[in-house]
């Protein structure tokens, strides 16, 4: 049985509308109609004189103004979802966090600190987040039980399973218990994953602790800021897609384990989350060869997109990048990389006006530290996940099963033979 609120009592005016006239009025598809019945939007009532469904005119009516005033609306042509949230505004290549410019945020406070803004919109200095030892248990022996060539989504999803199944209270979604399943889960998440130094402590801010699963080498004071502020850069950025799926979870009132776990599903994909390492491999040739020029060329040859350049969301250069950027000046080992992202910029800069993203930016921490190509990866997953457990709630506070799109069938008609006749 699906859950849905139940439809308000209407006034019948007299007037009422086919599904062809409704379907009209509201801007969408004949089938669209009816799933805004079965998620009782609109009511509906069978034509006692035809064989189709009746409308109330001023009920749809109301509703096409909310689906105008809200933005949540689908044209007849297909337009993307629109789905409100309070949580990060996009605009004029800056992105804020409720309001806030996110990299100014990056700039002073830590990932933690960051987090906490950004699901309980208040400010607490100096937080911490701490993981039970027992959850931290169940989710390093899941992860040691996976092949060796697994990658870092592969583990983080497997450990956010491990750690859900030893919570037998995952399933209570109020606000207070959502909070405190993120504040252990996301420290649950780097303490299973396999450190690179055998001197490693579990304690102090979160990216002293990432960093010890993705370098060897001691980090620098330069180099922990740098990473401190790529997680809190990387906390959320709209609905992209990692963050829709998470959010088609929430609706369906999955726990929050479970919605993470969903978000790094799609995160894996080489369009996402996956991304830096293509860029890391990329830095890594031109460091090679020299020069960006041959490789760019190779890339444009094979009529490849290069990687670390360009977001459909930013006419200039993602301010991610740009904030990253600044502070890699701060760390020698970073002059060799930083160089080439910018020859690899300026050179693809003659053939497409694509600017340099945060990808690129991650791929010059993660060389420059000694990184695997997948490290930034694991960063882009860990950082976020904070971002998810907010979208996370907001969708809790909405009615549920509301994203379910119609789908627009386009196969053979029924009725057709059955197979083999």
């Amino acid at each position: 049985m699906r859950d849905q609120e139940p439809s308000a009592p209407t006034r019948d005016t007299g007037r009422r509308l086919n599904t062809k006239e409704t379907a009209e009025l509201l801007g969408v598809k004949p089938e669209t109609v009816y799933a805004y019945v079965s998620r009782g939007q609109l009511a509906s009532r069978r034509d006692p004189g035809g064989r189709g469904s009746t409308f109330d005119a001023q009920e749809v009516e109301a509703l096409a103004r909310r689906n105008r005033r809200d933005g949540a609306g689908s044209s007849s042509t297909g337009g993307e979802l629109s789905v409100r949230t309070r949580i990060t505004l996009i605009d004029a290549d800056h992105y804020y966090f409720r309001g806030v410019d996110a990299t100014e945020l990056a700039a002073r406070y830590s990932y933690e600190e960051i987090a906490e803004w950004l699901w309980t919109e208040q400010l607490r200095r100096g937080v911490t987040f701490t993981a039970p030892e027992a959850s931290v248990a169940v989710a390093r022996r899941a992860v040691e039980s996976l092949p060796e060539h697994s990658g870092p989504t592969d583990r983080l999803r497997v450990a956010a399973i491990a750690a859900a199944a030893a919570d037998p209270l995952r399933f209570d979604l109020s606000e207070e218990a959502v909070l405190g399943t993120a504040r252990t889960l996301i420290p649950t998440l780097v303490a299973a994953l396999p450190p690179k130094r055998h001197d490693h402590r579990d304690e102090g801010p979160l990216a002293q602790r990432l960093w010890a699963r993705l370098s060897g080498r001691t980090p620098d004071d330069p180099s922990l800021r740098v990473l401190d502020t790529a997680l809190g850069l990387l906390v959320d950025h709209d609905l992209a897609a990692s963050t829709l799926a998470v959010r088609v979870a929430a609706s369906a009132r999955a726990h929050a384990y479970a919605a993470v776990s969903a978000g790094l599903g799609v995160l894996e994909g080489p369009l996402h989350g996956a991304a830096s390492g293509l860029a890391h491999r990329l830095l890594l040739e031109v460091l090679d060869r020299g020069t960006a020029v041959p490789v760019i060329a190779d890339e444009l040859r094979a009529g490849r997109r290069v990687p670390g350049l360009g977001h459909r969301l930013y006419q200039g250069e993602d301010p991610r990048a740009r904030a990253l950027f600044a502070l890699l000046e701060d760390v020698p080992q970073a002059a060799p990389p930083l160089a080439a992202a910018r020859d690899i910029a300026t050179t693809a800069a003659r053939h497409t006006p694509l600017h340099a993203n945060v990808d690129l930016a991650l791929a010059v921490l993660t060389v420059a530290s000694g990184m695997q190509s997948s490290a930034g990866e694991t960063v882009f997953a860990v950082a976020r996940t904070a971002g998810w457990i907010a979208h996370t709630l907001e969708e809790y506070g909405e009615r549920p099963l509301r994203m379910r799109p119609s789908g627009h069938y386009v196969g053979a008609r029924p009725p057709q033979p059955l197979p083999g006749e």
